[in-house]
Formats: C-alpha cells, structure tokens, sequence
C-alpha cells in the first residue's frame, strides 16, 4: 500500500549532488512531493528532506540506492509518525476597504495567523502548519478574501526517535575499518 514517506539525507555539499539524487527517483518513475534542503547542525554536512508517496519496499530500495552515492554520509527513512513537520505559507490579500483589514486582523487574532508585510494596497499573511493545515485555511478562511497570491515552503522537520547522526557515523566508519 503507498503511504507517504520522507528522506532525511546527510550530505557534503557538493554541485550536481541534488541532480543525481533526484534522477534516483526519476529512474524508479517516483514523483517527489517536496524537497528541502539546507545546512544542519553537523558540521560539514548539509541536509536533504524528500517526501513521496510509495510503497515501504520501493522507499526502502530508493533509500539504498541514495546511499550509494559518494557525498552521501546517511540516509534516514521515516514514517510520518516518526517525524515532526512544518511548512511556511505567505497569503498576499488585496485590502480594498477598512472592513477587509479589520476582518484580516480578526483571522490573525483567531488563527495563529502573522501580519508579515502591511502596504496600502495589500496585506501579507504568513502562517505556519502542516501542507494540509495551510491549504485548508486558504480554501476556508480566505475564500472572501482577494487573494493575489500563496506560497508555500516545503516542509521542515525534526525526528521523534533521539538518535544521533553522530553515533550511526562512527557505527559506519568501525565497520568499514573492520573490513
């Protein structure tokens, strides 16, 4: 059965990394939902987050082909349950009259919702949650609304398991000296 699925990939940053990593995927016909990347907490390694939509066997296969590829210090593969996730959503809204800002304000008090950006002629909501978080606050709570643009980030996330990058590395190096 597909369920979704994310990559949590330690890398060196290296060019054309991203580029070989996502012709893994396109070679086993899977589509990437999101793609996120940035450094992290590891010194000399950036982080790769990668959500899809497959079955356990086939995310656990793409998992393995990633780690083949030299730059590549660690593949984590995770349920959604396993990992906590946000996502960022900016909402530009025309403001047409002083009823529209005021109902804007009344969102922002009601819905966790941040002013990022206050023009004459527009407002910019920015709001935080789940993909399905923010694309329901856009289709339920701005549907009165002019809104002249939305984006969204692709997602970020923390692990629930606490083990350390740094203990599955010197796991890998004992055995590989071992060899």
């Amino acid at each position: 059965m597909k369920k979704k699925y994310t990559f949590l990939i330690y890398t060196e940053n290296h060019i054309g990394l991203l580029n070989r990593i996502s012709i893994i995927f396109t070679r086993h016909k899977v589509n990437i939902e999101t793609l996120n990347t940035s450094s992290c907490v590891h010194e000399g390694l950036h982080s790769f987050v990668i959500t899809i939509i497959s079955t356990l066997e086939q995310a656990k296969h793409l998992a393995k082909c990633i780690e083949k590829q030299v730059e590549v210090a660690k593949v984590f593969l995770y349920r959604e349950d396993q990992i906590i996730s946000q996502c960022l959503a900016l909402y530009k809204i025309a403001i047409d009259s002083k009823d529209t800002l005021r109902r804007i304000k009344t969102l922002v008090d009601t819905w966790n919702v941040r002013i990022f950006e206050q023009e004459e002629e527009f407002v910019v909501l920015e709001k935080t949650g789940t993909q399905a978080n923010l694309e329901m606050f856009l289709k339920n709570n701005l549907r009165d609304f002019d809104v002249r643009e939305f984006v969204q980030s692709a997602r970020i996330i923390v692990t629930r398991p606490m083990g350390k990058l740094q203990d599955v590395l010197a796991r890998r190096d004992e055995a590989e000296e071992r060899e």
